[in-house]
């Protein structure tokens, strides 16, 4: 692995762990194995280095969405399949984290790859409840936007939920509440 690399993937672990505000420069080098040199030769500096780490992680939260909401199954099976699948719940979105540390929510250069990450995922939840609304799986009333907004919400609050309470269970309740609410829904 390049060193430009290894900075990224380091100072993604660490925005996980510590949020922007609390990684240093010299943390990321020390975690990545590299000299100040290194990082300075291949970013402006902090909030280059984390803008890229952002944009990186956004992109991996949309594979990990992406890859169950257009795998087999109905749409409600896929939409079930991308709510239950593996989470470390009690370590936090990695992109909804970031929405709590108030240097990103104040740079619009790190709070860009934040946004059009729940953008697309709300896009994507929102194609796949239109199938499912075509598909007779949900009613026709139902709005497919809003629902999509639902969805999200309802995964970053379970994480806020679990890691409140120390308890992944919480997670799963939330997320087993929205199933509930969508199979009520099946006409």
């Amino acid at each position: 692995m390049d060193t430009r690399t290894r900075l990224v993937e380091a100072m993604q672990e660490l925005l996980w762990e510590r949020g922007y505000v609390g990684t240093s420069p010299r943390a990321v080098q020390e975690r990545a194995g590299a000299g100040q040199g290194s990082m300075y030769h291949h970013f402006s500096g902090k909030a280059d280095l984390a803008a890229t780490a952002l944009e990186r992680t956004a992109r991996d939260l949309s594979a990990g969405t992406e890859a169950a909401l257009s795998g087999p199954g109905t749409p409600m099976e896929r939409i079930t399949a991308n709510l239950t699948r593996e989470r470390d719940v009690l370590r936090g979105c990695r992109v909804g984290r970031m929405t709590h540390d108030p240097d990103v929510v104040a740079s619009d250069t790190l709070r860009a790859p934040i946004d059009e990450a729940f953008r697309w995922v709300r896009g994507r939840y929102a194609d796949v409840l239109a199938e499912a609304v075509a598909a007779g799986e949900l009613p026709d009333t139902v709005d497919p936007e809003q629902l999509a907004a639902t969805l999200t919400a309802v995964v970053q609050g379970g994480y806020v939920l679990a890691r409140a309470s120390g308890d992944p269970e919480d997670f799963a309740r939330a997320v087993d509440g929205a199933l509930a609410l969508l199979r009520g829904l099946h006409p």
